[in-house]
C-alpha cells in the first residue's frame, strides 16, 4: 500500500503555536521533507523530535518531486514542512501534492499557523471575502500592471511584502486610492509583533521617516463596489463640469477620487493635462 503525504504546518514565529497533532505527527512519520533543514532542526529540537529529514525547496523541487513520490509509493509516511507557516502558501509544495494527487496517495493537511490569515483577522477589514496575492512581481512595471488589474477589486486584498521593498511597494499601491484603508502587520506572534492601520497615504508618511524592519503582510481594503469605473473621456467630461462649477483641479479630482475606482492622484494628472482649461 502506498504512504500518506502529511502537510505540516508549523509556526510563524512563536514555538508555542506548534499544534499537539503536528508534534506527534513529526514524531511519527518515516522522513521529514523541510524547506531548510537546519531551521526545521532546531524545531524538531525544541520538541525533542528526532525524525530523519530530507531537503524540499524551491531549487530542488523538480528532482526531490520525483524522489519523494517513489519514497510514497513504496509505503513510507512522509511529512511537509516549509520555514514557517502552511506549505505551498507561498512556499515549496505545490509540485509535490499535484504529483500526490495524481498518483492517488493520500494527502493529509494539518492546519496550522498562517501570517496571512493572522493578519486578515486582525485587520479590521471585511474578512468574510478576500484575496490572498503573495509577493507581488519584484519588477516595478510588472507590479504595477498587476496592481492596476486589482483597482476595482471588492474583495479585501492580503499581500506578503519584504521590509527592503515595502517603501515601493507602498508608493504603487497609490494606484489603488491614496484614502484605501491598509494594515500593515508585521512579526506577527513574535516580540515585535505590530500591527498599523491607516490610508495608503498615511502609511507612506509613516515609513518616510522609519526603516521598514522584519516580513510584513499587507491588508488592503477592496474597492467600494458602488464607485464608478469611468473612461478617461468620461473622466475629462466630469473634470470639465466640476472645474465650470469653480472648483479647483485638486478639489475637482478628489470629489471624483471619492466617486470612482480611481486614485486621486491619477485624476489629477488628467486635470493638469487637459490644456484647454485655465
Amino acid at each position: 500500500m502506498p504512504g500518506t503525504l502529511y502537510l505540516v504546518g508549523t509556526p510563524i514565529g512563536n514555538l508555542e503555536d506548534m499544534t499537539f497533532r503536528a508534534v506527534r505527527l513529526l514524531q511519527t512519520v518515516d522522513l521529514i521533507a523541510a524547506e531548510d533543514t537546519r531551521h526545521t532542526g532546531k524545531l524538531l529540537h525544541h520538541f525533542q523530535i528526532t525524525t530523519p529529514q530530507i531537503s524540499y525547496h524551491d531549487h530542488n523541487r523538480h528532482s526531490r518531486t520525483a524522489e519523494l513520490l517513489e519514497k510514497l509509493q513504496q509505503g513510507m509516511t512522509i511529512a511537509l514542512v516549509t520555514d514557517a507557516g502552511m506549505p505551498g502558501i507561498s512556499d515549496p509544495g505545490y509540485e509535490l501534492v499535484k504529483a500526490c494527487a495524481e498518483a492517488d496517495i493520500v494527502v493529509v493537511p494539518l492546519p496550522g499557523a498562517s501570517a496571512a490569515i493572522a493578519a486578515l483577522v486582525a485587520s479590521g477589514l471585511p474578512c468574510d471575502r478576500f484575496i490572498f496575492e503573495g509577493f507581488l512581481p519584484a519588477k516595478p512595471q510588472a507590479r504595477r500592471a498587476h496592481l492596476e488589474v486589482l483597482q476595482t477589486e471588492s474583495r479585501t486584498l492580503v499581500f506578503y511584502e519584504a521590509p527592503h521593498r515595502l517603501r515601493q511597494t507602498l508608493q504603487d499601491f497609490l494606484l489603488l486610492g491614496a484614502d484605501r484603508q491598509i494594515v500593515l502587520a508585521r512579526e506577527l506572534t513574535k516580540r515585535y509583533e505590530e500591527i498599523w492601520r491607516g490610508t495608503i497615504e498615511a502609511a507612506i508618511a509613516h515609513y518616510s521617516t522609519r526603516e521598514p524592519q522584519g516580513e510584513f503582510t499587507v491588508v488592503v481594503a477592496g474597492a467600494n463596489p458602488t464607485q464608478l469605473v469611468l473612461s478617461e473621456a468620461a473622466l475629462k467630461m466630469e473634470l470639465q463640469h466640476l472645474l465650470e462649477q469653480g472648483l479647483s483641479r485638486s478639489d475637482a479630482s478628489r470629489q471624483l477620487a471619492q466617486q470612482t475606482a480611481l486614485p486621486r492622484r491619477q485624476i489629477y494628472q488628467l486635470a493638469l493635462s487637459m490644456s484647454d482649461i485655465d
